[in-house]
């Protein structure tokens, strides 16, 4: 039976049977028993699934990564222990020394210093582009060594909503998958899938927890790549693998061919798994993902449309506004809400931009986004602060640009408190 997004928040990946828990367990054990050699052997060599290690399978994580890849309409999903090793894991499950890869240059500053500086380390090289180029002066970005694109739905920190279908589009033509980072949006306001997006990636840190409990990432597979359409520039998925006695991924495992290797290959030698007690706190937020959501966008709204109107705000950057350069791509990708967060910037200086921040009350300074409580964070001098300004140029950061992460409270306080501030 199909089911709504709602009832797969609640039901997902976890369908007790009889006298067993109506909640997902904890399942807090390293390792799994056997009655025979044999049984585990098989387990090793991917001929049965089973658990026997949790760096590699865990039924509580596994339950939590199912109901993920049911709300994104995927075949399979991976849980990470951030969602920096789910960025990481889904481009390097896919990209070796040698390659390279396309990428927005308008993401996360953590993930633009993975690509830009990290992996080049590995020997995987990147070119940043504008979303905003026309389609021939991004298609110049692509080499014959291109292994996939990457972009966010929306932006962070600057809440750009990304062209999916254009950008699976470009990507499509180059015989490349393309990756979003779908957090901002979570699948309950956006699932790229339906755009043409291949693979999805996740900090379940934001709004999927929602509470500030956990740290996690996810990596979740469409299926609807063909891998083997393009043998020749996905050895690892189309060859076989050596370290599984010659087994190929995309013959073994048909559309579940990426997520498989990424398991048997990443978590296997990298590990950067979650625990069994994170995935279990992340489950708890996503059965309420379908009703938060559109609070925080309900308030977000009214915050954007208050300081819109505010003679002290010089600008400010949310899609739900009408007449936000966004605002049609948001009605297309994004047609019941965005997100709840806003960037915005105060007349003045970067110091007025700060002490605005610390006369703030209830709305808090910390690094996080995307929760329960409202808080704020000036990217150019926390998040973002490794990035030269011809960089937080690049990734269109402003120097008094102000990340605004709208919570869930009475919306009548939280403008009351960006008032007294402002004053």
């Amino acid at each position: 039976m199909k089911k709504n997004l709602e009832t797969i928040c609640i039901h997902g990946g976890w369908s007790p049977k009889k006298g067993e828990p109506q909640q997902l367990p904890i399942y807090q054990s390293t390792t799994f028993r056997y009655e025979t050699s044999e049984q585990m052997a098989r387990l090793f060599d991917l001929e049965e699934e089973g658990y026997f290690y949790t760096r590699l399978q865990n039924p509580t994580n596994d339950a939590v990564a199912a109901k993920i890849a049911a709300l994104e309409g995927g075949v399979g999903a991976v849980l990470t222990s951030s969602g920096q090793a789910a960025s990481f894991y889904a481009v390097f499950n896919i990209c070796q020394a040698g390659d390279h890869f396309v990428t927005s240059n308008t993401i996360y500053g953590g993930t633009y210093n993975l690509f830009a500086v990290t992996l080049k380390k590995l020997g995987i090289d990147s070119t940043f582009v504008d979303p905003e180029w026309d389609d021939d002066r991004i298609r110049a970005a692509f080499r014959p060594n291109t292994k996939c694109m990457f972009g966010e739905t929306i932006s962070n920190p600057g809440g750009n909503v990304l062209d999916i279908e254009r950008f699976a589009r470009l990507a499509h033509e180059a015989g490349v998958p393309l990756i979003v980072d779908n957090t901002f949006a979570t699948p309950i306001n956006c699932r790229p899938f339906e755009w043409g997006a291949d693979i999805v990636t996740h900090s379940t840190t934001k709004y999927m927890d929602g509470h500030a409990t956990q740290v996690g990432g996810a990596v979740v597979d469409s299926g609807n790549f063909e891998w083997e359409a393009y043998a020749d520039k996905f050895p690892g998925l189309t060859t076989p693998d050596e370290s599984y006695h010659g087994l190929t991924y995309t013959k073994a495992f048909g559309k579940k061919a990426y997520v498989t290797k990424l398991v048997s290959q990443l978590m296997r030698d990298l590990g950067s798994i979650p625990a069994p007690q994170n995935s279990f706190l992340l489950n708890l937020g996503l059965e309420t993902l379908h009703l938060r959501m559109p609070r925080h966008c309900e308030n977000a709204q009214r915050v954007a449309e208050w300081l819109e109107q505010n003679p002290k705000v010089a600008w400010v950057n949310y899609c739900g506004l009408p007449g936000n350069k966004y605002h049609d791509l948001a009605r297309k990708y994004l047609p019941n809400g965005s997100c709840g967060v806003i960037a915005f910037g105060l007349k003045g200086t970067r110091e007025d931009a700060i002490r605005f921040m610390d006369r703030l009350d209830f709305v808090s300074i910390v690094t996080h986004v995307a929760d329960a409580r409202t808080c704020v964070l000036h990217p150019a001098s926390h998040t973002h602060r490794q990035l030269s300004d011809e960089q937080l140029r690049e990734a269109g950061v402003a120097p008094d640009l102000i990340r605004l992460s709208v919570g869930l409270e009475n919306v009548e306080d939280i403008i009351a408190d960006l008032q007294q501030a402002m004053a």
